[in-house]
This record gives C-alpha cells, structure tokens and sequence, in this order.
C-alpha cells in the first residue's frame, strides 16, 4: 500500500529537493549562504524547527555546513556527492576539442556535477541514439545537426526529447530567427540551438593574386563566379593536365541546391507538396553547374556526394575556390595556404542554405535538472565565446557571433562576419520541404548528370516522375 503524503510532509520534502537542486544545479555554489531559516520558514508555509530538521538532514549529507552566527553554507562536494551527467557527441564534430573546454569550466563552476562526454560514431548517429536510449544507456544532453533532428522528426522519435529552452534566450533578440526555426515543429522548440554556418565561398589568396585578381574584386552573381573561375584554372603542362581549378563544390544536397535557390529554383512548390523538380528554373541551375565542370571545365568532375573533395583539393591548393560551410573552415587552420570567405553569388536572386547544431534532452533523463544547468551554460556569453574564439564555427548567440573582437588572425578569416550579409536570404533544409528519403533518392538520380551520362532537362524530368 502506498502511503499519500500530508501537505506539511508535501511542503517538507519540496523544501530539501529544491535546496538539494539549487546546490546541485549550482544556483548557489560552495561558500555561498542559504537563506535565513525564518526566510525559509515563511517561504516554505514550514515551522523554523521543521527548516531546522531538513538542514540538519543537508548537514549529514555534506551538502552544507552551518556556522555558528552565520547561517548555512554550501560546501565543497566530493566525488560521492557529484551527479553525473552523460553528454553525447557525434564523432566528426569539429567542435569536440572546445566542448571539453566548456566541460571543464562548467565543472568549475558547479562543482557537485560530473560531465562524462560520450563519442558516437557519426555513422547511424541518431540510430545509436535511439537505441541507447532503449538500453537505459542513452546521454541525458545530446548534440543533433538539423539533418539529426529532421531524422527524429520524420521517424516519429521527437518524443524522445524532453523539450527546453532556457529562460535567458530570445530567439527573436539574441539570435537569428531561421537558426531556431530549422528547429521547430509546429512552431514548438524542442532543442535548444547551439551552432550555425551558412554555405559560403571560400578563395585562396595566393592563386587570386597570381591569376591577376585584384583585392577589391566582386562576385556578385554567376557571370563573376565564372569570370573568376576561368582566370584561377591554370593547366599543368602540354597533356592539358589541370594543375589548379578555380571553382570546386560538392554534389551533396547540403551543397550544390545553394545553385537552385540563387535562381529561384525549389524541389516543390510553395504549399510544399507539389514536386516542381522539372521547373525551368531548377534546369537553368543544373546547368550551369554541369558547365562549370564540361564546357567551361573550370570545376573538376566527380560523381559523389562527399563534402571532403572540395575540401582537400582546396587545401592542397588544387581549387582557387569552394563551396564549404564555417565547420569545415576549422580544416584551414593548420594548412598553410592564405585564405578568406565571401558570400555565395547570386543569379536572380541572394540564396544560400543554412546548417546548425542544436542541444537535446532525453526525456528520461533522471538528472534533468542538472541537464538544464549545462544547456544554460553552453548557450550563456561565456561558453559561446569560447566556441568562437577557437574556431571558425558560429555561436548561436548573436553578439558573440558578430563580436570582431574576439576574432583572431590565425583561425579566423579577415572577413569573417561574411556570414552576416548573407542570413536574410539563407534557406534552411528544412525549407526545401524534402523528407530525408526525397534527399536521398535525388542525391542518387543526379549521378547520371554529375557524369554527363544525361541532359538537366532529362535529369529533372525523371526525378519530378519518381517525386510525384
């Protein structure tokens, strides 16, 4: 038989969890005075020999200590008395190395929670999520990418995340509205944003300045992206072998659609239910991309999807400029090579897709809290300026992201607030109103065009069929 509880032992055993939650969540930290007993008294509706009782109960807990004619202080935890909290992580995050910063200053700071960082494979991140948390074993906090959080969404799972924002947050005043809107369902949050990148260009000084490409150049819209691209390829010798190409970008979806936006191009229609794969719009962008690589062949030719090529030939400095996002600018940092950023040109209109990272709560996390606690921290001012001041990723937090005093020469690009001009116009995935599976099948069909094995209109022709 379970016993129901009075309302004085009700009041009692609210008082001694939220003393505990507040030393736990450090909300007040060792050192630090409770409040007066006759406060707490009041407070609480609780006799000032019940206040005494429950912290005489801290006491012997070791939470907190009293001193005569003083009060009751917070003391110091030992690693009995620490609450620990799983964080999980996907393993090609370029964030890693600065979350064991943040780690390691939150622990500072509250000293009665112990953060163990757990690494998942990036591969089936979200399917080793699941079935984590299925085992018992899953993080209480967990990083998702918008790709994570629309695999979550369209698999049904968002009930595994308990939804938080923390109370110091305006998305409207502290940060970009699309950067929250790329994670909300039916106008509900159900993580709290962490990181963003817009696809930018990135372009190597060193070839710029040696093709004869002046400092203050301009690529405002294709016809410049081509100008320059023509004047940065330099073939290698009479074999007609190319030495440097002058532009190079992914054929994955979170790359090459940049193309389709800029000439007001879309997947589907604005209800965002009509496949409109086979507008003359998207035809117009696929083939000035299949230009760039056979009739103008200032892009190299491939057939994949991986990000890595334009990054890697763009550090060995076989690409005067690529298509990447601010996360893969992290790569740059330990190459030689003298580089920038500028925004993504325009055809009839500014376009670009956006990305981000965002921070989930299991919903059966036991230590929500705590889980609580970290989120705050990791989107307070302090936490997002150490994302910004080691490495080339966006905080979410706006006056950290657009602080030029925080930037420093040798991680960060000279203009590296591009960024800025070009949010406005960014779209997110989302926006492109394609299931995950939609991504997939068109990532598949347009093999066929990236090898010139068939024509755009044919292209988009058979995947508007297979869409509808």
């Amino acid at each position: 038989m379970i016993k129901r509880q009075s309302d004085f032992e009700s009041r009692y055993n609210k008082f001694i969890h939220e003393v505990k939650q507040e030393i736990i969540t450090g909300k007040i930290k060792p050192g630090e005075f409770i409040l007066p007993e006759n406060t707490l008294s009041k407070e609480y509706a609780l006799s000032r020999v019940s206040i005494r009782k429950a912290l005489a109960e801290l006491v012997e807990e070791g939470l907190i200590e009293k001193i005569a004619g003083k009060g009751n202080r917070v003391t110091l935890p030992d690693d009995t008395q620490k609450q620990t909290l799983t964080l999980g992580w996907f393993s090609n995050s370029y964030e890693i190395e600065v979350i064991k910063q943040i780690i390691q200053r939150f622990e500072q700071l509250n000293p009665y929670i112990k953060i163990n960082l757990e690494i998942l494979p990036n591969d089936q991140y979200v399917y080793n999520l699941m079935q984590s948390f299925k085992h018992g074993t899953g993080p209480d906090v967990f990083m998702v990418s918008d790709y994570h959080y629309r695999q979550l969404m369209e698999t049904d799972h968002l009930n595994l995340i308990d939804p938080y924002l923390p109370a110091h947050i305006d998305p409207m005043k502290d940060s970009y509205h699309q950067v929250f809107r790329m994670f909300s369902t039916e106008n509900k949050m159900h993580v709290t944003p962490f990181v963003f990148s817009p696809v930018m260009i990135c372009y190597n000084k060193r070839i710029f300045e040696k093709a004869g490409v002046l400092n203050d150049f301009h690529i405002e819209d294709w016809n410049d992206l081509l100008e320059v691209s023509r004047k940065t390829t330099h073939e290698l010798n009479e074999d007609n072998l190319v030495n440097e190409y002058g532009f190079c970008f992914s054929s994955s979806t979170n790359r090459w659609p940049v193309f389709l936006l800029q000439n007001k191009g879309s997947f589907k229609d604005s209800t965002g239910t009509k496949p409109v794969m086979n507008s003359k719009e998207n035809i117009e962008a696929l083939e000035f991309c299949v230009d760039l690589m056979y009739k103008h062949q200032v892009s190299p030719i491939f057939s994949h999807g991986s990000n890595d090529l334009a990054e890697n030939l763009f550090m060995r400095e076989g690409a005067a400029m690529i298509l990447t996002t601010y996360y893969f600018m992290n790569e740059f940092r330990d190459h030689k090579i003298q580089w920038d950023v500028i925004p993504p040109p325009k055809n009839k209109e500014v376009g670009t897709l956006l990305l981000g990272g965002a921070l989930g709560v299991h919903v059966d996390s036991p230590n929500k809290p705590a889980a609580h606690a970290l989120i705050d921290f990791m989107v307070s001012e302090e936490a997002q300026i150490l994302i910004k001041k080691n490495g080339c990723t966006i905080p979410m937090l706006r006056k950290v992201a657009e602080d030029n005093t925080l930037l420093q020469p040798d991680i960060h690009p000279e203009h590296y607030n591009a960024f800025i001009e070009t949010m406005p116009d960014a779209k997110t995935i989302k926006d492109l109103h394609l299931t995950i599976e939609e991504f997939e099948l068109i990532e598949r069909e347009m093999h066929f065009l990236w090898a010139n094995m068939e024509k755009p209109e044919e292209t988009c022709q058979r995947i508007q069929q297979l869409l509808e």
